[in-house]
């Protein structure tokens, strides 16, 4: 009975040791899983940036934007277009003066022709610049692709790129407004506001075309939501960092054959 009784127990024993070693390998396994999820966390004592963008003007949207970051007390940064400035010069005038930067976002906004050769994507963003330079005085050389750089950017290209000064901002936080003007203003809140790699330092990008009505309403949120996290609101400057995305290797377009035998 005694032997049967140890057996019993040994039993017992070893089940316990089991189900507490299977345990703690879960545990182990869902730390690992939250840390690969969480990102890299922000210290206390760490600065966080923000730059808000838009991209797509000037328009009549962009004036209503301007508004609310003045009644907000906060600076931004827009990319515009060429020929939509023609007609809305005072917009251009009402970016600088009331203390935002103005980056080149192209002429024609037309991928066929933007992205047929370095040539033609250098010249629009040129032609863009000599036309915010007559109205400001101001010089812009921060640019940003149309749909942004990937696909589109190689090491040539850049080279060529910073020959000429310019300097690419791509963003690491979106809205949806730019694929979808009528992405509703709780998505275009949310969207701007989940920081899934806790990031410290954030280009937000957002549009301020005609159509982007939605954007004007979730923007006030997105601003209360940010000062609430302790960001400071900064504008884009060529002193800024770059930021634009991995360089593609692949030769996945005609602008990027082109752009080898320049």
């Amino acid at each position: 009975m005694e032997y049967k009784n140890s057996i019993i127990i040994n039993s017992i024993v070893f089940i316990i040791m089991v189900f507490a070693a299977v345990n703690l390998n879960v545990t182990i396994v869902m730390a690992e899983n939250t840390k690969q999820n969480t990102g890299k966390s922000i210290s206390a004592d760490e600065k966080k940036i923000i730059y808000l963008t838009f991209d797509d003007g000037p328009s009549n949207i962009t004036n209503n934007i301007l508004n609310i970051l003045k009644e907000k007390n906060v600076k931004a940064t827009f990319f515009v277009i060429g020929n939509q400035i023609p007609d809305n010069e005072n917009i251009i005038r009402r970016i600088a003066s009331e203390g935002h930067s103005i980056g080149l976002h192209t002429y024609t906004h037309k991928y066929g022709n933007i992205y047929k050769s370095s040539d033609n994507f250098i010249k629009e963003m040129n032609i863009t610049g000599d036309m915010v330079k007559k109205i400001t005085g101001l010089e812009s050389h921060i640019i940003r692709f149309p749909g942004g750089s990937r696909k589109h950017l190689n090491n040539k290209l850049l080279q060529k790129l910073h020959e000429n000064k310019f300097k690419i901002y791509d963003w690491n936080i979106q809205a949806s407004d730019g694929i979808n003007a009528k992405t509703s203003p709780y998505k275009i809140f949310k969207e701007t506001t989940t920081n899934p790699e806790n990031l410290n330092s954030i280009i937000l990008l957002m549009h301020c075309d005609y159509m982007h009505k939605n954007t004007c309403i979730a923007l006030p949120k997105v601003i209360d939501y940010y000062k609430n996290e302790g960001y400071e609101f900064k504008i884009i400057t060529e002193d800024t960092e770059e930021l634009y995305f991995p360089i593609s290797t692949k030769r996945t377009s005609g602008f990027f054959k082109k752009i080898l035998t320049n």
